[in-house]
Parts: structure tokens; sequence; C-alpha cells
């Protein structure tokens, strides 16, 4: 199998998915045809209004929400600042009007970002000077309630998640709210619940849950399009104001082609003959950790299947294929998410997977793999396939892998082997302890490596080639082109410079040369 003639496979559906088509079709219709503004009182606006009321009681009728406010938002983003915005402003008045405020405004240590980022926001530019507080997690990525309940008491505001991004782990939202109840705590509640929607029965109505904001493009509707439930009762402040849309909650003329696409969505939600069921998930999942397992033996996974969401796999994979895989995934186009985007300097770990007390090194090198509620049987056995496929060219690359006493050898068997330093001339020229090495390093981007461009002058084709780049992961990249292009004499550097400490200048002659970059 040529890695290179594959077609790409897109397993990323956390991060995003394609538009339903027969949410695209509604849109269209809604640009081309309904194209009215709701505010207006002719025949136009009355039927762009019928398709945004029709829209809004689906939406009750999937989130278990017959009461409350449900608006319509530009998504996920929109509604937690909108939620903590009115959240922040309560707790201003009420402090003004003399009564006990808590002090705490706190948030589950794997929250999205955007939700700390949003307390901090709001707390700095209204001046409330209140405490930000990350709510451990257990190894199992579900919250700390006993950590909650000592908090309790001086907590303002509480955010968590229905479901993490990351892991998949679904939290224990009956748990929670019990901590709230049994403390009698007047916390606001904020329940993001982007990757529950179609996934998990969120029970609003049912729950004290005071916001819960969604978005669109996570579940086949279009980007843009998101909404915001607010509890009866709940304090609100719009953060849009202006043309007093959506009742006043948000202005701005609503995004018709949007609304109506999420419509479509969730009209497949209730009939059910689109999406796949959640005990069929379960099977593909079942299917893909016994694939991996077979291909990578040793593979954790990072998260406790039995609590988490059938639509996501975290997984690592120790030992010296850790640093490599992503890269081996990616010239597969296997488009999976890493745990962490490899920057020009070192990928960072993923801090969920930190939260959540694992392996630095495996929290490093994390994969995580998303389904979708429309993913096929056939699409899980070409994403088996083409793990098959990695592990076999990742098992011969890893052969080719020098470190410790191979490399030594290595530099004893080829004295005259070309080094080259596939980072960035950038990187390549900041390294200050290349010169230590007391050898030539040569420098070939990996960018300019991939595209064919020229070799640097004084890289010999009839001499061995010693890869080496700052963890392993665009090394084994420039291998495999390599590999295919017929350069047979190449190895790389096991785990990159990064895993070889330098203690002193290296001789050119000395046997066991400690490397770093």
């Amino acid at each position: 199998m040529n890695a290179s003639v594959l077609p790409a496979l897109y397993f990323d559906f956390n991060a995003t998915s394609p538009v339903l088509p027969e949410a695209a079709e509604a849109a269209l219709q809604a640009m081309l045809s309904a194209y009215g503004n709701p505010s207006s009182s002719h025949a136009r606006g009355r039927e762009a209004r019928a398709v945004l009321d029709t829209v809004r009681q689906r939406a009750r009728e999937v989130l278990g929400a017959p009461q409350g406010d449900l608006m319509f938002v530009s998504g996920a983003t929109e509604g937690i600042q909108t939620a903590v915005l009115s959240a922040l402003c309560a707790w201003r008045q009420r402090r003004a009007q003399g009564q006990p405020m808590g002090r705490l405004l706190v948030y589950g240590a794997t929250e999205h970002k955007a939700v700390p980022q949003s307390l901090a926001h709001w707390n700095q530019v209204l001046g409330l000077g209140l405490e930000l507080r990350a709510l451990p997690v257990d190894a199992m990525g579900r919250h700390d309630l006993a950590s909650l309940r000592a908090w309790l008491p001086d907590t303002a505001m509480l955010c968590t998640m229905a479901a993490n991004n990351e892991t998949g782990v679904v939290s224990d939202l009956d748990g929670i709210e019990q901590a709230l109840i049994d403390a009698g705590s007047s916390a606001l509640w904020l329940v993001d619940g982007v990757q529950a929607l179609g996934k998990l029965d969120l029970k609003l109505a049912q729950r004290r849950i005071d916001y819960a904001p969604f978005s669109g493009h996570k579940l086949h509707a279009p980007k843009g399009i998101g909404l915001l439930y607010v509890r009866t009762g709940a304090p609100y402040t719009p953060l849009m104001a202006g043309g007093g849309q959506e009742g006043g909650l948000r202005s701005g003329t609503e995004n018709m082609p949007g609304i109506a696409a999420l419509g479509a969505v969730l009209q497949a939600l209730q009939r059910g003959d689109t999406f796949c069921s959640l005990s069929t998930l379960q099977a593909y999942r079942a299917q893909i950790c016994a694939c991996l397992q077979a291909c990578f033996p040793g593979v954790v996974f990072n998260a406790p299947l039995a609590h988490s969401l059938p639509t996501t796999l975290n997984f690592s994979v120790p030992g010296p294929a850790c640093a490599a895989l992503t890269a081996w995934l990616d010239a597969a186009d296997l488009q999976v998410s890493a745990g962490s985007a490899c920057s020009t300097a070192q990928a960072q770990p993923s801090f969920v997977l930190q939260a959540m007390g694992c392996d630095e090194g495996l929290a490093r090198a994390a994969v995580r793999l998303s389904l979708s509620l429309c993913t096929r049987a056939e699409q899980v056995d070409a994403l088996c396939e083409r793990l098959r496929h990695c592990a076999q060219q990742l098992a011969e690359a890893q052969s080719a892998a020098l470190s410790g006493h191979a490399l030594a050898a290595f530099s004893a068997r080829h004295p005259q082997a070309c080094w080259v330093d596939v980072r960035s001339a950038q990187e390549h020229a900041a390294c200050t302890q290349l010169a230590q090495w007391d050898r030539p390093i040569l420098s070939w981007p990996l960018a300019d490596l991939m595209q064919d461009r020229a070799a640097p002058v004084g890289l010999a084709p009839d001499q061995p080639w010693l890869l080496l780049c700052q963890s392993g992961q665009r090394s084994a990249q420039a291998w495999q082109a390599l590999r295919q292009r017929g350069q047979r004499a190449v190895w790389q550097l096991a785990g990159g410079v990064q895993a070889q400490p330098l203690a002193r200048p290296v001789l050119r002659d000395e046997v066991e040369p400690a490397l770093v970059g």
C-alpha cells in the first residue's frame, strides 16, 4: 500500500463535521427563496418567522427544554461569553445591594479553554476581582465532587462540561447537581453541551442547569450557528444589543440559512433514520480498539471507555513509536487530532490528559480519533486498514531509528555520514549547541524536502544520511519521503535531539556521542 496514493480519511469530527446534505439544501432554500427577514410583517417575513419558530421548537424537543429561553447564537463561544457575562453582571448587582456573595469562579480542570478565558476576561473587564479556581478531575477525567462540595459555599459560578472534547468523558451531571442541592448553593451553573448534542439526553428542564451553549458545526450543521439555553429565572444580560431580535435577548438579524440547516439536523435526529445509533457507534469503537491493540501492543487508552462517548477514542502508543506516530498517521493522510499540536519548538502535552494524571510523554503524543453520527461500517474498515498500514511502516521506520549504542555504532561505522537537520532554517540557525558536535550538520527543512526542492550542498547521495529534528516527528516524515524516492541508506534519530542530553562538547572520533538540538 502506497500512502502517497491513499484517499484521505477524516476522523476528526469532534473538531468539526461536514454539513449534512439535507442541511445544506435547507440553507440553500433559505437563501434563494425563504429569504425574508423574520422581523418583517409581510409574507416573506412571516415565512421566515415560521421557519425560525419551527426550528426553535425542534431544539426544545431534542434538548428536553420546553421552558426557559432558547436563542440562536453564532456558536458555543458566543453562548459561553453571554452566560458568563450574565452571571457576573448579576453578581455585581447583588453585591451592590449588600447581598452576601461567593467569590469563586469554579471551572473544571479539563474544560475547553473558552470557559476559563471567558471567566478571566469578564472578571477583568467588570473589575470584580473574583478568584478563578480549577476543579480537579480524577484519573477517569470526572470532577472531584469532594473538592466541589468544599468550595460551593463560596462559589459564585460553576462551569462544567457535559462531555469532554478531547477524551469524550461524560461528566457526572447528576452528582454535580446533587452537590449543589445539598449545599443549598446559589451558584449559577453553566454546562458546555457542545459534544453532547445528539449523543446525550441532557434533560435540561429536569436539571437546575442555568446556561447551556451548543454549536451546530459539531453535528453536521454549518459553522456560525448555535444555541444558548437559559433556565427560567436565571439572570441574563445580552451580549449583543441593538435591534431587539430574539425577543431582545440577542440582537442582530437572525442567520436564517444557518437556522434552517440546524433545523434539518434536528429533524434528522428526531426521525432517527439518518444517524447511527449509539450502540452501532460503540461497536465501531470496539472494532477500532481491537485493531489498535493488534497493531500497537501496549497501546494506552487515555480515558475509560465505559464513561466516554462512543464517538471519541483518545490513545497513546508508549515506547519509541510514541513521538513518531502522529507523523506517520499524517503521512498516511489519516486525518485525526493530535493531543497537542507540534510547534516549531516542542509539542506541548495535552492539558486535559495532564489534569487526569496521565504520563507527560503519553500526554504529549496522544491521538484523538473521533467518529460522527454519520460514520459508516466501510469507513471504519478503511480506518483499520490504514492503521495496519501505519503500524507496518512505523515498524520499518523504527528499525532505522538510532539511539544510544545503536547511534554510537552507526557513528563508528559511518564516520563520513551526512547529518541532516530537517527543522526550519530559523530553528537550525538558532540551535547554538549544534556547533559542539564538531561535525558538519546540513540544513534541509522538511517543507523543502517534501516539495522536492534542491538538497543542500554537500549532501552526497552515495553516503548514509542521518536525519534529525527536535522530537523525531519531522525526521520520521522525511525518512518516509526519502525512502519512497529510493534513498535506501537513510536513518533517523530516535526521539529527536530532545531525547539525547548533551553533557559536554562532543569530539568527532568519540564512539558514543550524546546529541542535543
